[in-house]
């Protein structure tokens, strides 16, 4: 683990680094952005998952959560979206597979299943690395995301209760089993028994048992992929109620999919997660 790159914001770092994974098989970027209080004492942490097309970067400059980080003390962590290099496979004519678009899955078919183990690197490999090198609470962390990676965000939460603490999403993508992106995705890195994606699925996982304390999503009425049937939030929704998970989905007028969005909410939530994350 190197850092390459630290910036003074709001009173902490943010820091960048690289290392080698083991699980992925190729050298990763994340960022950390470590609030004032972490120069005195370790800090909880929550886990941000950025969407399709994205890396570390774009939260990190785009969403505003530094700010709210420090005020309430709370770490926050910037994966990438998937393995990256010369030697890991792409689809150079497509922005949702491949380089950019992990889907926070581990892919079990080939090629893919060389490089591709997203789910593993975020719940596994990178909280172990960050929580012996970083001033973190070991196991004290939340998750939340957009898109792709509100995807990631409540699978990983959802498959592993007793890891996060709490999770949210922004507009994200709840039942990739019945949209285009998913359906174009996961056969690729799945292969074609259906079981298999609704393990990765948020919908399916619900409807098949797996519970967390509490969901809060947030998402913009005006969102062009809301209306193209990407995202599917009353699948969720309908789950959620079926089963008794408890659930809380914001329409919020006028707003669409991109950062401008996330942005204006952020430190809401934020704030959710700070009631989570008090040792």
């Amino acid at each position: 683990m190197r850092e390459i790159e630290s910036i003074r914001e709001s009173g902490g770092y943010l820091n960048r680094y690289v290392h080698d994974s083991k699980v992925c098989q190729c050298e990763m970027t994340f960022s950390v952005y470590l609030p004032p209080q972490a120069e005195n004492d370790k800090v909880p942490a929550l886990y941000w998952l950025s969407g399709l097309t994205c890396t570390d970067d774009n939260a990190r400059t785009k969403a505003g959560a530094q700010r709210f980080a420090a005020e309430y003390g709370i770490a926050v962590v910037f994966p990438d979206t998937s393995p990256r290099g010369e030697q890991v496979d792409d689809q150079a004519d497509r922005y949702d597979l491949g380089q950019g678009a992990g889907f926070y899955v581990n892919a079990t078919r080939t090629p893919w299943s060389r490089h591709f183990q997203m789910y593993d690197y975020v719940t596994d490999e990178l909280p172990g690395l960050i929580e012996q090198k970083l001033p973190l609470i070991p196991g004290v962390k939340s998750i939340s995301g957009h898109s792709m990676g509100g995807h990631g965000a409540l699978i990983c939460a959802l498959k592993n209760p007793d890891s996060f603490r709490s999770v949210s999403a922004f507009s994200p993508i709840v039942n990739p089993v019945d949209c285009a992106w998913g359906q174009g995705c996961f056969g690729l890195y799945l292969g074609d028994e259906r079981a298999e994606w609704e393990a990765y699925d948020a919908t399916c996982l619900i409807n098949s048992g797996a519970r967390v304390g509490d969901i809060l999503i947030d998402q913009g009425d005006a969102d062009e992929f809301l209306h193209e049937g990407q995202l599917l939030p009353e699948n969720l929704q309908a789950a959620c109620d079926a089963n008794g998970q408890p659930c809380t989905i914001r329409m919020q007028d006028g707003y669409d999919h991109s950062y401008h969005f996330i942005a204006s909410f952020i430190g809401e939530h934020i704030e959710y997660h700070a009631g989570y994350l008090k040792p």
